[in-house]
């Protein structure tokens, strides 16, 4: 996630007018007579997608095209009659393209009230022309300061100075002037002008101002963002280094909203998906088929995702209510699915499925005889897109994988900013406290619970079992008060046999109880952080008890 915020409520609009803008909507707006003939637009693009065909537009309505640099010669061998900015101003571009569209000729001809006498006069005395339409998109920054081995020079070149001065100068005269920054409009307004014979209305060019401050803010922010974490160099032009690892000085949550879900939690609360632009991770996942994701499969699906991602080796997980019921590894598909089922059946009815590896044809069938909310996974086959159709509410979504960097949560009067818990234990790291060390196959099978354990709510016990070379839970407890009542439910939510299993615990063992517990279940090695006062009585009881307990020296709560 990038992380760069903009509050929300009062802001830059309080000054500009008075109230607060975003409270303002479009039917306010749309007034007798609101219409604005277009007759000179400005065009400077960075990305020249369908330039063309609506510059040709415009030129069809007599619009006069007054264009820079890159964009003027594409217009030019498209057969488009142009006028170069520096016709307009007087003065030719200069310091390599720096400067070339700041100058009162361009900003006067945007920003002048047209109802407003002096402006008029002001204008008509300089010999500035009006300019009715602004078309700009901004250079590239997030992409080029993104690009590997990227200079300092270079990003610093690529923020975009004449652009966003346009942009905001074209945006806070919307009465007077239409700002385009979204290829994603030319269509639209090609059909408006062609409507109104040339003209746009005032609702149209207050929807292109709200979206042109909006893209000033997510571009400052995305600058702002990226040169906090930039290292200063005296050699600005050797490949730029950041510093990843520090939190920023200023959290900037630039995000755009892309769908608006039917509720929240709960049908009471409103509620929406915001994307951070990467195309990745479940934000960005392809719906494949079933019915609309609601906020509650998105939190659980993202659950799935971060929990089968633990894992080198094909495995699939069930998630409840963003808490595991059931994870196991396998050869296939469908051997780590059905591992993972008859971990805990019944709970896993109307569950969310997380699966790292391409779903087959096999998989589906027998995933298909249960229900399931929603399934997420890098890709299906045609094979298993077939055996699904039939549930046609089965929400099937496809994933570029990708995990979250950062984790963000909003408290009362501000927000808490963590790293990502991708925390990885080895067996080397890990310290045998007791007499007995554990076996070979207990060691598999504790790395791979305390893999699952670090998923799942505080206070958390996860029992587990590794055969055929291949992990699988056998009883989770999840999101208790005490360590003991984890360890009591967990031993309750058991299908399978607890004789011979291990567990994991995401904290230390404050007391012998809890451990004491988890022995008497069946389990024969223990793993947890180590680190409590009573370590010694809990390693006192594991060796009367004739269990191997290792402590991995690090915690793994999970509180929301």
């Amino acid at each position: 996630m990038d992380l760069a915020f903009v509050a929300s409520g009062k802001h830059w609009s309080d000054k500009l007018v008075g109230v607060n803008i975003e409270c303002l909507t479009d039917s306010h707006l749309d007034l007798p007579g609101d219409l604005k003939q277009v007759r000179r637009a400005l065009l400077s693009v960075t990305d020249k997608t369908g330039l063309v065909e609506f510059a040709r537009t415009l030129a069809e309505f007599g619009v006069e095209l007054v264009s820079t640099g890159g964009t003027s010669k594409a217009l030019r061998e498209a057969g488009l009659t142009v006028r170069d900015i520096s016709d307009l101003t007087g003065f030719p571009e200069m310091l390599d393209g720096r400067v070339k569209t700041l100058h009162p000729k361009v900003h006067g001809g945007i920003l002048h009230i047209r109802s407003n006498e002096s402006h008029v006069a002001a204008v008509t005395e300089h010999e500035i022309q009006p300019i009715d339409m602004v078309v700009v998109n901004l250079y590239a920054f997030e992409k080029t300061s993104q690009k590997p081995g990227v200079s300092t020079a270079e990003i610093i070149e690529n923020i975009d100075i004449g652009g966003p001065s346009m942009v905001r100068s074209a945006a806070k005269n919307f009465e007077d002037v239409a700002i385009v920054t979204s290829v994603a409009d030319y269509a639209l307004l090609a059909e408006e002008l062609a409507a109104n014979g040339g003209s746009l209305g005032r609702a149209t060019r207050w929807r292109l101002a709200k979206a042109a401050f909006a893209v000033t803010a997510a571009y400052d922010a995305g600058i702002a963002s990226a040169l906090e974490s930039l290292v200063d160099s005296d050699t600005p032009h050797a490949p730029a280094v950041f510093d990843t690892e520090k939190l920023p000085e200023t959290v900037r949550l630039i995000e755009p909203r892309s769908t608006v879900l039917r509720y929240g939690e709960n049908p009471h609360q409103k509620a929406a998906l915001y994307a951070d632009g990467t195309g990745t991770g479940v934000a960005a996942a392809k719906q494949l088929q079933g019915k609309e994701l609601s906020y509650n499969n998105l939190v659980d699906l993202d659950a799935c995702w971060e929990l089968v991602s633990e894992f080198d080796e094909t495995a699939v997980v069930i998630i409840k209510h963003t808490n595991p019921c059931g994870a196991a590894t396998g050869s296939t598909v469908l051997e780590a699915y059905t591992r993972a089922l008859a971990s805990d059946p019944v709970s896993a009815f109307g569950g969310v499925l997380g699966i790292n590896r391409e779903v087959d044809g096999a998989a589906a069938e027998e995933i298909a005889k249960l229900f399931v909310e929603a399934i997420v996974a890098p890709s299906f086959t045609e094979d298993a897109l077939a055996r699904f159709a039939a549930k046609k509410n089965l929400r099937l979504i496809e994933i570029v994988p990708a995990r979250t960097p950062r984790v963000v949560k909003q408290v009362s009067g501000g927000l808490l900013v963590q790293d990502s818990d991708h925390r990885h234990v080895t067996e080397d790291e890990l310290t045998v406290a007791t007499k007995r060390k554990p076996t070979a196959e207990e060691m598999r099978a504790l790395l791979f619970a305390w893999n699952v354990c670090k998923h799942v709510k505080s206070n958390a016990i996860v029992y587990a079992r590794f055969e055929d070379g291949h992990g699988q839970t056998v009883g989770v407890g999840a999101g208790q008060m005490s360590r003991v009542d984890a360890a009591k439910f967990g031993a309750m939510k058991a299908v399978l046999p607890l004789a011979g299993s291990v567990a994991a615990s995401d904290a230390f063992f404050p007391f012998p109880d809890g451990l004491e517990v988890v022995a008497a279940a069946g389990a024969t090695a223990i793993i947890q952080p180590g680190g409590s006062v009573k370590d010694a009585l809990v390693i006192e009881a594991a060796d009367r008890l004739g269990v191997a307990m290792v402590f991995t020296g690090v915690r793994h709560f999970r509180h929301g």
